[in-house]
Parts: structure tokens; sequence; C-alpha cells
């Protein structure tokens, strides 16, 4: 889930410290990538095909951060998406049986789970192309950002709003969204965006778990722009509990809102070994062909001619993403405007002309 609410509310109240970028805006620069996310995207739109998941041969599913074990905080939000998801697989069987191709598209995607093997194979397939892969002890979000804050990537790319939370000085969002889905990278910048909203990272990250976290419960009735206000008025947490209406504001029973403020600001890292250490490989052709050839049934002329363009891709000056081997979606790079949401912004694009009788240049 993320921050729940938090990209509107900053398109709202900080809209400058959001931007739309072309794809290779990126070419060139060091990004750390939460992978279980990525992973989740690609089984949603690429890894499946109405109910049935694309398999190889043998009946199996074929498959940068990745999510170590989660805190203890996190659990009953696990545990709300496994019911989900088994609410879901029921809503699925109803659909199948009564030949809604619209449910049935809508229920399955939410049965999708990424898996052990999942994991394993995409750790396997990105350290046989010779991509560094970083398995984190906690969350991969909380690693990505604690690379970003090294200087080791430029930025951390995921979904999941909570990346701003943990500190990531940039994050981008849709990085990894197919092509197909036309939808041009955002860029999030912490600074500009505490600056917009005049607050400290510490009463940022108390703004996001009133929005509501995967760490503890929001309060009820509490929105995003009400825990803006609230914040700003009272500085913390602490001192919007002892002022609130408390018949108007139910107050979760034994709120670990400290815990979760603790998690955000020092999460269980790795960043400082020297597994996080980023570098880059020479890709294995042959392990690739026997990983993606012989075991999973891929198509060797095509498996081939992609190990060709990894190689080709090395020698150049700039680096592109997995998925640029596809034709990207150019877009325009501007600044979010308020009271739109990035999806919804309107593009500008602006240029300029000579004025007549200007001096040529030799």
């Amino acid at each position: 889930m993320g921050i729940k609410g938090l990209t509107k509310l900053l398109a709202d109240n900080a809209p400058k410290g959001m931007k739309e970028h072309k794809f290779e805006s990126f070419f060139g620069r060091k990004i750390a990538i939460d992978a279980s996310m990525s992973i989740y995207q690609f089984l949603i739109v690429v890894g499946r095909s109405g109910t049935e998941m694309l398999t190889n041969e043998a009946g199996e599913v074929t498959r940068y951060v990745f999510d170590g074990k989660p805190p203890d905080l996190k659990k009953q939000e696990l545990a709300k998406r496994y019911s989900k998801r088994a609410d879901a697989t029921e809503d699925l069987a109803a659909a199948i049986e009564t030949g809604d191709k619209e449910d049935i598209e809508k229920f399955s995607k939410r049965t999708v789970k990424v898996t052990k093997q999942h994991n394993d194979d995409c750790k396997k397939l990105l350290r046989l192309m010779g991509v560094p892969v970083i398995e984190a002890p906690s969350e991969a979000e909380a690693e990505c950002a604690a690379l970003c804050k090294s200087g080791k990537v430029y930025a951390v790319a995921s979904e999941d709003m909570d990346s701003l939370t943990f500190g990531a000085p940039k994050f981008l969002r849709h990085l990894m969204d197919p092509s197909s889905r036309k939808i041009p990278v955002m860029e999030f910048e912490v600074a500009k965006i505490l600056e917009e909203l005049n607050l400290s990272m510490d009463q940022f990250i108390d703004l996001c778990i009133l929005c509501g976290c995967d760490y503890c419960d929001s309060i009820r009735g509490i929105g995003g722009q009400t825990a803006l206000k609230l914040i700003r008025q009272h500085g913390s947490i602490e001192n919007i509990l002892e002022n609130i209406n408390k018949e108007r504001y139910q107050i979760p029973e034994d709120w670990p809102y400290q815990e979760a403020r603790q998690l955000f600001k020092e999460p269980l890292v790795s960043v400082d070994n020297e597994e996080s250490e980023l570098k880059w490989a020479t890709p294995d052709e042959e392990g690739l062909i026997t990983f993606l050839v012989n075991e999973n049934g891929f198509n060797n002329d095509r498996v081939t001619k992609a190990i060709e363009k990894i190689k080709a891709a090395k020698t150049k000056s700039s680096q592109g993403r997995l998925e640029s081997f596809f034709k990207p979606m150019a877009s325009a790079s501007v600044a979010i405007k308020r009271k739109e949401t990035p999806e919804k912004a309107t593009k500008e694009t602006t240029s300029k002309k000579p004025k007549a009788g200007g001096r040529k240049k030799k």
C-alpha cells in the first residue's frame, strides 16, 4: 500500500517537488529498483493471460533490491492483504461460473502473488545478466532509500510512496511500467517537497503515518488534507493527540505510531555492507541460454539476440533498463500543477523564437 493518498496530497500541496520526465532522461544513471514491486507488476501485466499464468513446458511460471523479513508491525497489513486475496479468489470463482469476462479480469489480478520461486528466478536471471542484486535484511524500499541517501544511486524506483517516507532524496514512479501504458516517469524530490509543505523530515514522517501506512492503522476521519493541517498546526503526533477532539476522531487502541515512526527513521538496512556495492558484470551467455532456453523453454534465437543487445549496451556510455528492448514512449518533462494528479496533469511545452534583428552567431 505504501502511504495512502500521498500522491494526490503532494500534487495539491507540493507540485514543484514532482516532475514528469521522458524515460530517456534516466539513461546513464544508477537506479535502485524495488524488485518485488516490479515482479508483481510483471505478473499482472505480462505474465498472465486471463486467469492463466504464462508457463514453460513443465507448467512452471516463467519468471534488483529484494525484500527481506518484514517488520513485526507489518504483520497486520500482510494479514489484511492475505484476506483480500482470499476474498478475490472467491469472487473470481463466482465470475468464472457466470462467465463475466470483466470481473474475471478484475479479480484474477487481485489474486496474483509473488512467490519465493519468482524471487529466486529473478535473482538468478539478473545475476546471469551481470546486473547487481541486493537482498535487503528487511524492507526493499528502505534499502533503496539508504542507497540513494549514501549517493550510490541517483534515485529509487518503486510504486510504493513510502520510499519518500524512508527519506529517498529522489523517487521515481512508473519507471518499470510497460510502455503500452503510455505513462511518463514521475520524479519526486524530497527536499523540494519538504520546502513546499514547510515541514521537517520528522514532521513529514508523522504526516505519512497519519495518512495511513503499512505499520499501523490511521485515525478514522483524518485524511491527507486534515493530517497536513494538523501537523502544520501542532507539529507532531504527540501534540495532535493532546489537542484533538477525541469524540470526533477515534484513536486506535494501543496505537503504535511511535514504533512506526522509528521504523521509518532508522530502518534495518545493509547499505554499509560490501554486499551493497553496485558492481556490473559481463553477461554469462552460456548460463543465460541454459537457464532461459534449456530450463524454461524460451526461443533460442530471441534469447541470443537479447544477449547481444545487453552486451552492446554495456559498451555504450548510456545504460537503459531491462525494458529498453522495447520502444519507450516519449513525454515532455514538466512540473505538476497544483490541484492536479500526475495522471491528469496538463503537459506544457514552450519554445523561444529569436527576436527580429538579433545578431547571428558566426
